[in-house]
């Protein structure tokens, strides 16, 4: 017999039994991850946030398990589905609370439903979906929504789930020696702008540096966090993540990795955090009180690509959205979610909206990938 059991805190379920589920590396789905974002206050209900994790038992010994949360609103997920909010609320639903299959403030492809590597997985992730929809169903709720799943989950859900798939840009590693190597692979006029950029920020005078998150005194902690903050503020957002959770980071080992920018003073004026997880390096976050032209380019992509060269990573996620990658090297990937909507007349009405937007993202998708901006195709 397996047993679905739904957990409000991560902690509640032993670090070791969770991290042994986790098929590759990605941090974000690391217990110490999760727990960072929990303890630090950076998931509150207030915010939208209450954790409601799923686990599936066999004799009382983990063997499956989701992130999982109870959310009250649709702030920090980057799968947008604010009209298909509207519309269920224009009918006299409520949409919100719903079930979210993520991992928080993170728009970075990964494993969600963590089941090993063994002749059991397709059976045990069919049977984490299955009870995420139980769930909603059991609760009353409107939905449930797994973001941002790795390609080899999509069986594990059936045709009553949605598909939802939209783009990212994702520098991958062709065995480059160093950064000069990347940028031959380059046409003339992206290697041209790139060589610009990054004398720009030479000649600002500013002394950069990369460093291992544990390294960072916890004051160098508050001032990267400050920088984010700020950055977040100037937009208009809000920025969820507290000063606790970024002094957290520092102790997650080799996981975390930041860019920063000093003045002749010492003080840091520009940050770039990172994570680091398997094959793979992700971009975070970038904070700046200093106005240098290309910069941002510098600490959030190209010191990224050095040290992914360096370390031969393979690959190099800078975050969600930005065209402007595609100019700097990170070439157009899918990404992919599933969306649950219990009523069965409104799953039908999104499926018919989904189809047309498809056409959109595969058009989108193809105009891109005729821009490369290699000079040789597959590079």
């Amino acid at each position: 017999m397996i047993e679905a059991r739904f957990h409000p805190r991560i902690e509640d379920i032993p670090a070791s039994d969770w991290d042994a589920l986790r098929a590759d590396g990605n941090p974000f789905l690391a217990h110490a991850f999760l727990h960072a974002l929990e303890r630090s206050g950076s998931i509150r209900p207030d915010w939208g946030w209450q954790p409601h994790h799923l686990g599936l038992y066999e004799r009382g010994r983990l063997i499956a398990a989701a992130p999982l949360y109870l959310k009250g609103n649709s702030h920090g997920e980057f799968v947008f589905d604010w009209s298909w909010a509207s519309a269920w609320e224009r009918a006299g639903g409520e949409y919100y609370p719903k079930l979210l299959n993520a991992v928080p403030y993170s728009p970075v492809p990964g494993p969600r439903l963590l089941a090993g590597r063994d002749v059991r997985t397709p059976l045990l992730q069919r049977a984490l979906a299955e009870a995420m929809r139980g769930e909603a169903e059991r609760l009353g709720l409107s939905s449930v929504h797994a973001n941002f799943l790795l390609p080899d989950e999509a069986e594990a859900f059936d045709d009553d789930w949605l598909a939802r798939s939209d783009v990212q840009f994702h520098w991958h590693n062709r065995g480059y020696r160093d950064f000069d190597d990347f940028l031959a692979a380059l046409n003339h006029k992206k290697r041209k702008n790139i060589r610009h950029e990054r004398r720009q920020v030479a000649a600002s005078g500013l002394a950069l540096e990369w460093r291992a998150g544990r390294t960072l005194s916890l004051e160098e902690w508050r001032r990267v966090h400050a920088l984010y903050a700020a950055t977040f503020d100037a937009k208009g957002n809000h920025a969820a993540l507290t000063a606790a959770f970024f002094t957290r980071l520092g102790t997650l080992g080799e996981a975390a990795q930041v860019a920063l920018a000093r003045e002749d003073s010492g003080r840091i004026v520009a940050m770039a955090l990172f994570l680091r997880g398997g094959e793979a390096l992700y971009g975070r976050y970038w904070g700046a009180e200093a106005e240098v032209p290309g910069l941002h380019f510098e600490l959030c992509y190209y010191r990224g690509i050095d040290y992914a060269i360096a370390e031969g990573l393979q690959r190099f996620e800078p975050g969600a959205q930005g065209e402007h990658k595609l100019a700097r090297g990170f070439l157009p990937t899918r990404t992919h979610s599933r969306h649950y909507l219990v009523d069965e007349r409104f799953r039908q009405a999104v499926r018919d909206a989904l189809a047309r937007e498809a056409v959109a993202v595969d058009e989108y998708a193809e105009d891109l990938a005729a821009h490369s901006p290699y000079a040789v195709a597959g590079r």
